[in-house]
C-alpha cells in the first residue's frame, strides 16, 4: 500500500486563513448598521444587538463544539461552520428583504454566530500540532487573518450596498464566503501522530515538549483543565484584555473626536488603520511569544496598556492619542492571537480545540460587557476618562495574575521535575 503523501503545513496555514478572513468580516458590521437604520428604522441599539448576538453565540459554539471538533477533525468542523455562516449570511438577506428584525437576529446572531465559533476554533488547535517548532508564529498567522478581515470587508461592503442593495451583498457574501471556507475546510487535517517538521527530528522534537524548563506543563483534557488555577487566570486574563480593547474598537471614533479633537474623517481614517494594527499585533506578538515566553508576552500586554489607559484621558495631541489607541489595538489583537499556543504550553495539545473553545467564552463575555460599560458610563458621565480609569484598574488586575500564574506554572514544574530527578 502506497505511502500517504504528507500535505504542506503552510498550505494547512493558508486553508487557515482562509477561513478566519471570512468570518473575520463580523468586524465590519457597523457598515450595515446606518443602511439598515435608513431602511427599515430600526433602533441603532437594536441594530447594534445583532452583533452582541453573533459574538455571544461565537463564545458558546466554540464552548461546546471544541470537542466535537477534536473528534471528528478540522475537515467535518471546517465544512459545519462553512454551512452555518454561509447560511447565516444568505438568511439574513432574506431576513433583510422581507423586514423582519428578529429572523435577523436569528440568522446572522445565532446560526452566523455558531459558524464563527467553530470556524475559529477548527484551524487554530490543528496549527499548533503542525507546527510545534513555532506555536505562536502558527496561530498569528491564522488569527491575524480574522484581524486584518474588516479592512478588506468593509469598503467591499460599502461598495455593494450602494450597487446592488443590502439583500444582495448579504446573497454575495454569503455565497462566496461559503465557497472560500468550504474549500479551504477540505485542505485541513491533522498531522500524523509522529509528524516532525523539516529540521528537527523527533527527538529534539520530544525533549522541546517534555523539557522542564520550557516543555509542555501536562497533558490534560478539556474538563480536567478546566479544574486548574492556570485555566482561570488565562480566562481572566483575556476576559480583561477583550472587554477593554474591544470597548474602544466601540467607541473609536467619537472618543477621539471628544478628546483629540480630531475631525469625523480623521477619525474614520483612524479607524482603518486600527484595523491594520490589530493585525499586525496578531502575528508580531504571537511570533515574539515563541522567543520571550508566553508569560512574558501576557505581562508586557498588561504593562503597556496601564500607561496607555491612563494616559488616553488627558491626552490632546492627536497624534500621541493615535499612537496610543494603535499601542492598545495591537496588545488586544495579539491576546487573541498568543492564547492558543500559551493553552499548548500549559494544557499540552490533547484537547487544545476544546481547552480553546472553553476560553473563548471569555470573549463572548467580554463582547457583552465591555461596549455596554463605556457607553452607560460615557451617557451619564458625558466623559471617557472614569472608564479609561477603571480599565487601569482591570490591568492592573490582569498584570497581578499574570505575575501570579507564573509562581503555579514554577511549582507545577517543580513537582514534574522532581519525579524525574529521584529516578535518575
Amino acid at each position: 500500500m502506497a505511502e500517504k503523501k504528507l500535505k504542506n503545513r503552510w498550505l494547512i496555514a493558508a486553508s487557515a486563513v482562509g477561513i478566519h478572513i471570512s468570518i473575520g468580516s463580523v468586524y465590519s458590521w457597523s457598515v450595515f448598521s446606518n443602511p439598515l437604520n435608513e431602511k427599515h428604522g430600526w433602533a441603532a441599539s437594536d441594530i447594534a444587538l445583532i452583533f452582541s448576538i453573533a459574538i455571544l453565540f461565537l463564545g458558546l459554539s466554540a464552548a461546546f463544539m471544541g470537542h466535537f471538533v477534536e473528534k471528528h477533525g478540522p475537515r467535518k468542523s471546517g465544512m459545519i461552520a462553512a454551512i452555518s455562516f454561509g447560511l447565516g449570511m444568505i438568511g439574513s438577506g432574506f431576513a433583510d428583504g422581507i423586514g423582519n428584525l428578529y429572523l435577523l437576529y436569528f440568522f446572522y446572531g445565532v446560526l452566523g454566530g455558531i459558524g464563527l465559533g467553530i470556524g475559529y476554533i477548527t484551524p487554530v488547535s490543528t496549527l499548533v500540532k503542525w507546527f510545534p517548532d513555532r506555536r505562536g508564529l502558527a496561530t498569528g498567522l491564522a488569527i491575524m487573518g480574522f484581524g486584518f478581515a474588516s479592512m478588506i470587508a468593509s469598503p467591499v461592503i460599502e461598495a455593494l450596498i450602494n450597487n446592488i442593495g443590502i439583500s444582495g451583498t448579504f446573497y454575495l457574501l454569503g455565497a462566496i464566503y461559503f465557497v472560500i471556507m468550504f474549500s479551504s475546510s477540505l485542505y485541513l487535517e491533522k498531522p500524523p501522530a509522529d509528524y516532525v517538521p523539516k529540521g528537527m527530528t523527533q527527538e529534539e522534537k520530544k525533549e522541546k515538549q517534555e523539557n522542564k524548563d520550557t516543555g509542555d506543563l501536562a497533558q490534560l483534557t478539556a474538563n480536567e483543565a478546566v479544574k486548574t488555577v492556570r485555566f482561570w487566570a488565562l480566562w481572566i486574563m483575556l476576559f480583561i484584555n477583550v472587554t477593554c480593547g474591544i470597548a474602544i474598537i466601540a467607541v473609536a471614533s467619537p472618543m477621539a473626536q471628544s478628546i483629540a479633537g480630531m475631525t469625523a474623517g480623521a477619525a474614520a481614517v483612524m479607524v482603518g488603520i486600527m484595523g491594520v494594527f490589530n493585525g499586525l499585533g496578531r502575528l508580531g506578538w504571537a511570533s515574539a511569544s515563541d522567543y520571550i515566553g508566553r508569560p512574558n508576552t501576557y505581562t508586557a500586554f498588561f504593562v503597556l496598556q496601564i500607561a496607555a489607559f491612563v494616559l488616553l484621558p488627558n491626552v490632546t495631541n492627536a497624534l500621541i492619542f493615535q499612537i496610543l489607541i494603535f499601542v492598545i489595538l495591537s496588545c488586544y489583537g495579539g491576546g487573541f492571537a498568543s492564547i492558543p499556543a500559551f493553552i499548548g504550553d500549559l494544557f499540552g495539545t490533547k484537547q487544545l480545540g476544546a481547552i480553546h473553545g472553553y476560553i473563548l467564552t471569555a470573549w463572548a463575555a467580554a463582547g457583552l460587557v465591555g461596549p455596554s460599560v463605556v457607553t452607560r458610563i460615557e451617557e451619564a458621565t458625558n466623559s471617557y476618562a472614569l472608564t479609561m480609569y477603571i480599565f487601569t484598574g482591570a490591568f492592573v488586575v490582569a498584570l497581578i495574575v499574570s505575575l501570579l500564574i507564573r509562581v503555579n506554572i514554577k511549582k507545577i514544574r517543580e513537582e514534574n521535575a522532581a519525579p524525574a530527578e529521584a529516578t535518575s
